[in-house]
């Protein structure tokens, strides 16, 4: 990338689908050099994995979004590029300049990137002219599961934390609900938990359904609120952090009803 070939995050396709055309290349680690993109999780760094933690110890500069990064810091002497949504085009591209230069790169990304994070991976990989390595990480979903104790195998899983349209995500969840678990990743503040049960029920869900809502997973102030669908819609509308009662580090847990056998 050339400083008359700047990085550019509306051209092209959506980067999620740019991420997930084909599969990781081979890649020889002692000539390819390839950039990581490293899944932190949910914040704790308990949860940070070794293979995660190594990368980013080896990096020469790392970027991500502030929140993410701020938790890592502390395991690198690396350059470390912070970006929110205005700028990340050009942590980016600062990014691109220094891996293309020779410096080791490495992208953190919060949870798994595998649920929830391949629209940024998407851009690293657009901004980098090596290949990119997914380090999975432990993502708040698989914490969220186990709290709720809703079985993957038996859970709809749809993440909402992305930009663009929404609809195909919001249908999956409407023609599941009451038939699967749902484990859903809102989006704030415009898709908290309030607004997805109001969209639920108005879908024809059983108020009834247990939900719960489970917030910065792993972390000291851990909470977990038990409701129904029909009490957590009282939470709808708004589009604040102060017009909802739930953290933008959220899970919303929504209980399939279990027929218990012989």
């Amino acid at each position: 990338m050339s400083e008359n070939d700047p990085y550019d995050l509306d051209s092209g396709p959506d980067p999620a689908t740019f991420a997930a055309a084909a599969p990781e290349s081979g890649v020889d680690e002692d000539t390819d050099a390839p950039v990581y993109a490293v899944g932190v999780g949910p914040g704790n760094p308990e949860y940070l994995t070794p293979r995660g933690k190594r990368a980013i110890r080896e990096a020469d500069v790392v970027v991500g979004f502030e929140t993410v990064v701020e938790f890592v810091a502390g395991e690198t002497d690396a350059d470390l590029l912070t970006c929110g949504y205005a700028d990340e085009a050009e942590a980016l591209s600062e990014f691109g300049r220094r891996v293309a230069a020779g410096d080791r790169g490495t992208a953190v990304l919060m949870g798994d990137p595998n649920h929830s994070g391949y629209q940024f991976l998407g851009k690293v990989q657009r901004a980098v002219e090596r290949p990119v390595r997914v380090i999975p990480g432990i993502s708040s979903l698989q914490i969220a599961a186990s709290r709720a104790r809703t079985p993957m195998e038996d859970t709809r899983f749809v993440t909402l934390h992305k930009s663009g349209s929404l609809d195909a995500d919001l249908d999956r969840l409407a023609e599941a609900v009451g038939e699967r678990h749902l484990l859903v990743l809102p989006r704030p503040f415009d898709w908290m938990p309030g607004d997805i049960a109001a969209f639920l029920l108005d879908s024809g869900a059983d108020e009834s359904l247990d939900a719960l809502v489970l917030e910065r997973l792993t972390h000291d102030d851990e909470r977990i609120t038990r409701t129904t669908l029909g009490d957590l819609r009282d939470s709808a509308g708004g589009s604040g952090p102060n017009s909802t009662p739930y953290s933008d580090l959220s899970v919303l847990a929504v209980r399939a009803p279990v027929e218990m056998t012989d």
